[in-house]
């Protein structure tokens, strides 16, 4: 994952908390925003929906062609699939739907579902950590999470322009979504 945290020094002094709190704490809040601004981010991965696998390998299987996407002897970086699957594998056969990788499967296993979702991922080409754009939207969020825990009853303000109690809701992103705009991934705006 690139890197988009803000510093426990940075969270720290946008806060104006000096060293009141421990750096475990902050850092607590700077990973959960970097975790909900990169889930937006447009990367180079897919989300595999099942796997099976013989001795020796296994198989992904994909709702979208990985065609034009993936190709026999790139590496890939598969999370989310079980300890057999992890890790950075070589992709050693394709068809349009499915990847095929060699594992440490001992014994086999028909085609079964992944859920959640895992995912499969190539190199990543751009460094989201020397964006500043997406750097400040993290950092932003960072400061929301950390004063609705200090001071849950703080509010927002709701999408009808009414204050509202909870500042974590949908508009905890929708005010980074300027800075993030031509970072989104077409994915992240379903819904």
């Amino acid at each position: 994952m690139a890197a988009t945290t803000p510093t426990v020094a940075q969270l720290r002094s946008a806060l104006g908390i000096g060293t009141l709190y421990t750096d475990a704490v902050v850092d607590e809040v700077a990973q959960a925003a970097q975790d909900i601004v990169f889930s937006y981010l447009w990367k180079n991965e897919l989300n595999n929906y099942a796997h099976s696998n013989i001795v020796g390998s296994g198989t992904l299987y994909f709702n979208n062609s990985v065609r034009n996407i993936f190709y026999v002897g790139q590496t890939v970086a598969i999370t989310g699939n079980g300890a057999t699957f992890a890790g950075n594998k070589v992709i050693t056969s394709m068809t349009d739907f499915s990847i095929t990788v060699t594992t440490s499967h001992t014994t086999p296993e028909d085609i079964h579902a992944v859920l959640p979702f895992g995912t499969v991922a190539g190199t990543q080409y751009t460094n989201y950590a020397t964006v500043d754009a997406v750097k400040n939207a993290a950092l932003m969020v960072a400061i929301d999470i950390w004063q609705a825990r200090q001071a849950s009853n703080a509010g927002g303000i709701s999408p009808d322009f009414q204050p509202s109690p909870y500042r974590m809701g949908n508009t905890l992103t929708a005010r980074v979504r300027g800075l993030l705009a031509p970072y989104l991934s077409p994915n992240s705006l379903v819904g």
